[in-house]
């Protein structure tokens, strides 16, 4: 048995990111579609910030993609670059973590909504933990992301999703999630990737 998601109409679109993505249309009740949604809006004024090794101290710090550290260049501001010039970065959105950081942001400001169990931005693994619709508690969902390129890639984000409905004992057993639903939201996190792209590049 496929899950499947509520017809929602256009009051659900959000005037930035467009119609909520198809995959939330095959959801077995609102209450996911409806904390999507906010995660969408959430995120839309949020600013993406990424860990990045500092070369003189070798701790973590944060960095914003779209006001990167100056770097040393051999020819001084403007020559050649020893890490990238711009090009990289817009290409890429490299900011020292192991994988896309555009992909990266974009993959937690999609699944938001569900709780996190690990978030490894170096090996670029995503993993959520169960989560219930508020409406539903007798169904739960949880969602793998894999960031497989450090380009941003159509093929560069892979999503597992997983899901359990309560049995008559009050037992979690696993049901059947259509393939389509983790494909359609690889292609909401591709969406969101590139709007986070564009971000940066408009500045």
């Amino acid at each position: 048995m496929s899950a499947r998601f509520p017809q929602i109409g256009s009051s659900m679109a959000h005037p930035k990111f467009g119609p909520v993505p198809r995959f939330l249309h095959r959801a077995t009740n609102a209450g996911l579609a409806g904390a999507l949604m906010l995660a969408l809006v959430a995120c839309e004024n949020s600013k993406a910030v990424y860990p990045e090794r500092d070369p003189s101290t070798g701790q973590r710090v944060m960095v914003d993609p779209a006001n990167p550290p100056e770097r040393s260049t051999i020819f001084g501001p403007g020559g050649l670059n020893l890490f990238g010039g711009k090009e990289g970065k817009e290409d890429t959105g490299s900011t020292g973590v192991g994988v896309n950081s555009f992909l990266w942001r974009a993959s937690l400001d999609t699944i938001a909504f569900m709780p996190l169990t690990s978030a490894d931005p170096f090996g670029g693994v995503i993993l959520s933990d169960w989560y219930s619709p508020p409406e539903t508690t007798t169904e739960r969902f949880k969602a793998n992301v894999y960031i497989l390129a450090k380009g941003l890639r159509a093929d560069g984000v892979k999503v597992s999703v997983f899901r359990q409905q309560r049995d008559p004992r009050g037992n979690w057993v696993d049901a059947a999630v259509s393939p389509s639903v983790a494909t359609d939201l690889e292609n909401a996190i591709l969406t969101r990737a590139r709007q986070l792209r564009l971000s940066v590049l408009e500045k």
